[in-house]
């Protein structure tokens, strides 16, 4: 009921006004008060004329939407088309620091101008120009109706100029960002070039010692075993063990899981993983079994399986 009763006293209101006041406030270009035809069919050529320019305009700006100098550049040969005297009236752009002109451009003192602001400050002014005299109208030889006229020219060629430089902007951080888009894609292509080289490098170098222990250091070993008293042979055997763990893949996945183990602790991981038993393991290092449950112990809980129900040689085997 309120919204209906709202609506009704609006358009009471609406039909109060003069209807000539009414669309007036809606279209800026002011009402020809002349009543004879002759007069009003000149004063609707030139509202035709000035609708045309509008529209032309905005055709222009379509057409010219990334170069605001090639939409000035037709702008100027446009404009003296809408004018009353199109014959004579020649016009011009200043916009910055440039200036645009039509053709047969001349300096004369019947003018007609409007500032062109952006975001409320001047920055240039479009201009009209008339060659000869003529009867003078509203404001010296040009009527009221090209001053709005004008004005709106003004008014949208200053914001044709900021949507074509925001456009600009942002075309060019949309290019900055590809251009960084594309560093950073031939950075990690390098980066994915060098860590793949230096992984080589490491299979290399580990392929290299794998091959001098066994073709040089191992033998060197079997032969001293046998030269070597037969109550000294066990710290050969150690150091044989210990060359052979060294070379082990086995002890890299370990050390590389497991940074946390002792060199001790992996050395005993990697006799348990060959299912040797505590006592043996013992006898080996020279240590007491109790000592060797401790280290399975500290191995246990490094490894976070100290309350899991797994048996030690199984998971370790696992990591094989």
């Amino acid at each position: 009921m309120t919204e209906t009763r709202s609506n009704r006293h609006r358009g009471e209101a609406t039909a109060a006004l003069n209807p000539r006041d009414y669309l007036a406030n809606l279209w800026k270009i002011p009402f020809i008060e002349e009543k004879a035809p002759e007069k009003i069919d000149i004063a609707l050529r030139e509202r035709i004329k000035e609708l045309n320019c509008l529209y032309a305009i905005a055709r222009l700006a379509e057409r010219h939407h990334d170069s605001m100098e090639n939409f000035l550049k037709a702008l100027v040969e446009l404009l003296p088309l809408s004018w009353q005297y199109p014959e004579i009236t020649c016009a011009r752009v200043v916009l910055e620091d440039r200036t645009y002109r039509s053709r047969d451009f001349r300096l004369t003192k019947w003018r007609q101008s409007a500032p062109i602001l952006v975001h409320a400050e001047p920055v240039g002014e479009v201009t009209i120009f008339y060659l000869e005299e003529r009867p003078a109208a509203d404001e010296g030889p040009f009527l009221k109706e090209e001053r709005v006229l004008i004005d709106e020219v003004a008014t949208r060629i200053g914001s044709i100029a900021v949507r074509i430089a925001a456009e600009k902007e942002l075309q060019e951080i949309n290019k900055q960002l590809s251009l960084e888009r594309m560093a950073l894609h031939e950075a990690n292509a390098a980066m994915r070039t060098v860590l793949a080289k230096i992984e080589d490098e490491k299979k290399q170098i580990y392929r290299d010692m794998q091959i001098h222990v066994e073709k040089v250091l191992i033998p060197i070993l079997q032969a001293l075993s046998v030269e070597v008293p037969k109550a000294q042979r066990k710290y050969v055997e150690i150091l044989h063990s210990s060359l052979e763990e060294m070379t082990s893949p086995f002890i890299g996945k370990v050390v590389n899981h497991y940074h946390s183990l002792s060199p001790t602790e992996i050395s005993i991981c990697n006799m348990i993983r060959n299912g040797m038993r505590t006592k043996d393991i013992a006898k080996l290092r020279g240590v007491s079994p109790a000592t060797v449950n401790r280290h399975r112990e500290n191995i246990r809980k490094k490894l976070r399986i100290t309350n899991d129900r797994v048996n030690l040689t199984t998971y370790l085997q696992s990591l094989a």
